[in-house]
């Protein structure tokens, strides 16, 4: 069963669609569980879908009592007072707006004494587990198709698949994108970064990846279609495509 891919007239179409497919997941989970874990991501990307998603909850329509959450990454070293922290960027665009509960937010410490790092990434992959796994995880797609901050690489498929959460170096496609977020100084992006890994992505229980603009076409259209492959993390969705839902714009869209 192939992934489903709805193509939208913009990204803030697709990012409000966004919003309403997250939502649903959410009561859905929380229905069936009691609760919903919930897989977040960052960027550029979804910060729409983020003030459509505190829209519902300010309307009454969305509460975030009963939520967990997993952010996909942070870099590192960085404060989380850094305003280009992940853990800023989550309380400026959700966690401050909503009524999620402080200690069920969870991002990657990117102050954590490098000597511990790899616990402190084991320990997220426990604390995930111990929520009985992701019920949705939200993800962008890189311009050289990573996803969270798994990068290209060539381990074989099977490898990269069961890879769990860790510290890794950031590839240059990767610092060079984020430059603009450091004052257009590619030196001060950070050159590691704590990404979630690609064993608990895979294994949430639904996927929604947004992806916008002609310079993610050429890495859209191969995730979509072509070969499996660690040289294109988000090709890797295609090994559990039947849970994955891709939400374009016209201008990402354009190469499939």
């Amino acid at each position: 069963m192939s992934s489903t891919v709805r193509t939208f007239e913009s990204a803030q179409a697709a990012c409000e669609a966004g919003a309403e497919w997250v939502t649903r997941q959410i009561g859905e989970a929380v229905a069936a569980r009691g609760r919903a874990v919930a897989g977040l991501a960052t960027g550029r990307t979804p910060i729409a879908l983020y003030e459509a998603l505190v829209a519902r909850h300010k309307w009454g329509e969305l509460s975030f009592r009963d939520v967990v959450t997993y952010n996909l990454d942070e870099y590192y070293p960085i404060s989380p007072l850094d305003p280009n922290s992940y853990h800023a960027y989550m309380n400026q665009h959700l966690f401050a707006h909503v009524d999620l509960p402080a200690n069920r937010a969870h991002v990657l410490d990117g102050t954590v004494p490098e000597a511990f790092a790899d616990e402190h990434c084991a320990a997220f992959d426990r604390w995930i587990a111990a929520d009985g796994g992701l019920d949705f995880q939200l993800l962008g797609l890189g311009r050289n198709g990573h996803i969270g901050f798994n990068e290209p690489c060539d381990l074989d498929v099977e490898a990269m698949l069961a890879l769990p959460t860790r510290i890794i170096p950031l590839h240059p496609v990767t610092t060079a994108d984020a430059a603009a977020d450091f004052g257009g100084n590619v030196d001060q992006v950070p050159r590691r970064a704590l990404t979630m890994g690609v064993a608990p992505i895979v294994a949430a229980r639904a996927i929604l990846v947004l992806a916008f603009g002609r310079n993610k076409a050429d890495a859209v259209a191969a995730a979509l279609k072509g070969p499996i492959t660690s040289n294109l993390p988000g090709s890797l969705l295609q090994s559990v495509s039947s849970k994955v839902t891709w939400f374009l714009d016209a201008e990402s869209a354009s190469a499939l």
